[in-house]
């Protein structure tokens, strides 16, 4: 049997420091907790934290061809993208099926892409396989860190530690920024559902920003690991690669619409999404909420009638509506807000029911108006 080295971020000796407790993910040994995935949730909805997400790939784009190659390879429409600004998008195969999801940011010279860390090495042979005279692809996921700081204190959070008015900084903009004395590219955009920023800083320069924001915001700031950045994610709707769309799923199937942009012009799996937005997709990814007691966890089988009609590829306890809560592929017949499903918890049909995604929106905790 081969073993694996499982690769490093910079941050990794800080993670030890701090003692976090590491696990295997996508190929990286990555911090799922420091002390508790509640807490560490719980820090993010009510205030602020960290993470280190220095295991994500980016891609530089740049050149007089960098947008047709961009155009060309995602769905979504990147001539609408401003200097400053983002989108998010998805790489497509010709059937459509979703090769990675990502982000795309404009700068003033070049395009950021940033896309998941498992799938590093596939996209970078894509964008190689699709290549386009006037467009250059630059590869710099090693030699790039990038901190997440999350929460709605997070930018005020922050402020000591940057040079320029992060306030300032629109949601979903990207710009230049002096954050603890390191010129970093600092984006107003995250993964948790809530305000924050994404600070990407050269790898060298990760533990000076790292210690800087943990060490001098202006209030505390928790480190935070994978673990409650899962359930963080989940509650606000946001999907996983690999667990609720992967190269066997389209954007249509998966709820993504919003993304997929057919009026742009031609695109790499096109024609494919025409047909299915013009006749429907079959299949539709739905949010549910446990009816009975019972925590639902990938893989799980999805019941109607003792029938098996899907599995639940993303599930846990959702702490800030605290509720039971996954999501799940169902026939479109079986998507209506309310629909009774089972979920097979220890081979025991466990009753829940179809609900509105998010679960959770930022300003709307359960109580709130």
């Amino acid at each position: 049997m081969v073993e694996t080295t499982l690769k490093r971020t910079p941050l990794y000796e800080e993670h030890l420091r701090l003692g976090a407790r590491l696990v295997p993910f996508a190929g990286w040994e990555m911090p799922v907790q420091y002390q508790s995935i509640l807490q560490e949730h719980r820090a993010v909805r009510g205030s602020v934290g960290a993470f280190d997400v220095s295991h994500m790939g980016e891609f530089e784009i740049a050149g007089p061809g960098a947008l047709e190659f961009l155009q060309r390879l995602t769905p979504n429409d990147v001539a609408r993208l401003t200097p400053g600004a983002s989108q998010y998008s998805c790489l497509l195969q010709p059937d459509a099926g979703m090769l990675d999801d990502i982000f795309v940011y404009r700068l003033e010279d070049r395009y950021l892409v940033v896309v998941n860390a498992g799938n590093i090495d596939k996209v970078d042979a894509w964008l190689a396989e699709h290549a386009r005279p006037g467009a250059v692809v630059r590869n710099v996921s090693d030699e790039t860190a990038l901190i997440a700081v999350q929460g709605p204190l997070a930018v005020a959070s922050l402020q000591p530690v940057a040079n320029g008015d992060l306030s300032t900084l629109p949601r979903r903009g990207i710009r230049l920024e002096t954050v603890a004395g390191v010129a970093c590219l600092t984006a107003r955009t995250g993964y948790t559902g809530e305000d924050g920023l994404e600070i990407f800083c050269p790898a060298d320069a990760a533990i000076t920003v790292w210690q800087a924001v943990l060490e001098q915001a202006a209030r505390p700031i928790r480190p935070c690991g994978l673990g409650a950045r899962d359930t963080l994610r989940l509650e606000a709707g946001n999907l996983l690669y690999g667990h609720d769309m992967d190269e066997s799923v389209n954007p249509l199937e998966a709820g993504l619409g919003f993304i997929v942009k057919l009026d742009k012009g031609d695109f790499i799996g096109r024609d494919v999404l025409a047909k299915v937005k013009e006749t429907g997709p079959v299949r539709r990814l739905v949010g549910f909420e446990m009816v009975e007691r019972g925590v639902p966890r990938s893989g799980f089988a999805v019941q109607v009638d003792r029938r098996a009609v899907g599995h639940v590829t993303s599930g846990s306890f959702a702490p800030t509506v605290e509720r039971n809560v996954g999501l799940a592929y169902l026939d479109t017949t079986l998507t209506t807000v309310g629909q009774p499903i089972d979920i097979l918890i220890r081979e025991k049909p466990i009753a829940a029911r179809v609900v509105k995604l998010p679960f959770y929106r930022s300003g709307k905790r359960p109580g709130a108006t």
